[in-house]
């Protein structure tokens, strides 16, 4: 079954519901804004969850929106070989941190290092204008990470 696009049209039979809430009806229009694998992400994230033994944990937060991502690493032999996250956040925000433990998963910590949020967004088949800041959040957790696992490795 294909979903219509455009927000006014789930809108209309979102509010045509009885009983439904105005906050139902925004939330179902407003997650018409994300294609397919931004939802796939939201709806299934990947690698969900917290890594006890992990080498690198980070914690980074978009002080604006408020949105959480919590990114946990482990590396072996230069290489990551396990990647989880934790968020509180918005639909893109979780499919950002879905999108970046596959990313970053068998990378080597110089690749992940040059990881941007365009990669994020572009991996995620794009993001609309007022997401983006939330593959910013995946660029920072990665370089707190790297930041993170350097301070304990000394180096």
């Amino acid at each position: 079954m294909t979903r219509p696009r455009d927000p006014r049209i789930l809108l209309k039979i979102a509010t045509e519901f009885r009983g439904i809430s105005d906050l139902f009806a925004g939330a179902v229009a407003a997650l018409a804004l994300y294609n397919d694998i931004v939802l796939d992400h939201y709806q299934n994230p990947r690698n969900v969850g917290i890594l006890e033994d992990a080498d690198a944990v980070a914690t980074v937060e978009n002080s604006a929106c408020g949105d959480v991502l919590q990114l946990y690493l482990e590396i072996e032999a230069g290489r990551v070989v396990r990647a989880a996250f934790k968020t509180f956040g918005c639909a893109a925000a979780i499919a950002a941190g879905s999108m970046l433990t596959e990313m970053i998963e068998g990378a080597t910590l110089k690749e992940i290092e040059k990881l941007r949020k365009e990669d994020v967004a572009s991996a995620l088949g794009g993001l609309p204008p007022m997401k983006m800041h939330c593959s910013v959040l995946a660029e920072d957790a990665i370089q707190a990470a790297l930041q993170h696992y350097r301070s304990r490795a000394g180096s």
